[in-house]
């Protein structure tokens, strides 16, 4: 079968083609779910291991607390309560502003889906 000089090539077929693409976004799509799988179960720890450990550290700022406004409790229990509580303020305040702060600069979730589906798209297009 040679192609006669005015015969224009062989167009690849739809079903190549639409297989093709479905492979494609056969991959995507399983990256996407492993990352989101990963996703969850970073944020399940995350979130469990900042429970235990506000409750550890409530615990131990509850009992220093009452330490201090016991050992202050003759001649300067009152102002010891008000310094223990300005100070719980102000790490209030530096820990809220750095939480803020945290989250403004998270990084963007399915970071990796999205470079591939970048590096697709410029192999695709011209």
């Amino acid at each position: 079968m040679d192609a006669k000089p005015g015969e224009e090539a062989p167009k690849p077929s739809l079903k190549k083609l639409g297989g093709a693409f479905v492979g494609l976004l056969q991959g995507h799509l399983e990256l996407l779910g492993i990352e989101v799988q990963e996703e969850k179960v970073r944020t399940f720890r995350l979130f469990l291991l900042a429970g235990v450990s506000l409750i550890l550290g409530l615990l131990i700022l509850v009992g220093l607390s009452a330490a201090i406004v016991i050992a202050f409790w003759e001649d300067h229990r009152i102002m010891a309560i008000l310094v223990l509580c300005a100070i719980y303020a102000v790490i209030l305040i530096v820990c809220v502003t750095r939480a803020l702060k945290l989250a403004k600069e998270c990084a963007t979730p399915f970071k990796a889906t999205l470079e591939e589906l970048e590096r697709n798209r410029e192999r695709l297009l011209p």
